[in-house]
């Protein structure tokens, strides 16, 4: 399935698209922050490609102007791998973007995408969307996109080990709607 913004095409990955998979994640200013480890070579981005990106409503970020992937987007669902506690009809959003893309609004362009996807085309109630304490640009993403601030959960161990406070935003099929 592909979706399509303005400036966006939103697709499956696939294995062709590891280097520039790597191109962008092994920038220590990415993973770490979301919890993640930097990306080791174009093999290894291959492989998270096979075993993480390539999970359903997984997609990679692509720029129109260049036909690069240069993030990722995806929904979580209550049977799947996420963060928040979500019930049945939630569902959860995660994104990440290169370091050469921050600030321009495509993150929050994408994101707006899912959320059509999830609360029109997927029938979700609520989604929710969490970023560690720090990563102020995720917070702002959640902003801009009208998650509003749900609660905080202390001593959360996040994939890399260490021990994290992560805040949790919600944003309501019916307040998605008022927007």
């Amino acid at each position: 399935m592909n979706m399509e913004t303005q400036r966006l095409i939103l697709r499956p990955w696939t294995e062709n698209d590891a280097e520039s998979l790597y191109n962008y994640a092994k920038d220590p200013a990415i993973g770490p922050i979301a919890g993640w480890p930097p990306h080791t070579s174009v093999e290894n981005s291959r492989e998270i490609i096979r075993n993480i990106l390539s999970a359903p409503e997984t997609y990679a970020v692509i720029l129109k102007e260049t036909n690069e992937p240069i993030g990722s987007v995806g929904i979580m669902f209550a049977d799947g791998v996420h963060s928040a506690e979500i019930q049945d009809g939630d569902a959860e959003i995660g994104y990440w973007i290169g370091v050469p893309y921050w600030g321009q609004g495509l993150i929050p362009e994408a994101v707006q995408r899912l959320l059509k996807r999830c609360f029109v085309e997927l029938d979700v109630k609520r989604v929710w969307c969490g970023h560690y304490d720090g990563n102020i640009k995720s917070r702002r993403v959640m902003e801009k996109c009208g998650f509003k601030f749900h609660h905080t959960e202390e001593g959360k161990t996040s994939p890399l080990g260490d021990i994290r406070t992560e805040h949790f935003t919600l944003l309501t099929r019916e307040d998605w709607k008022k927007r």
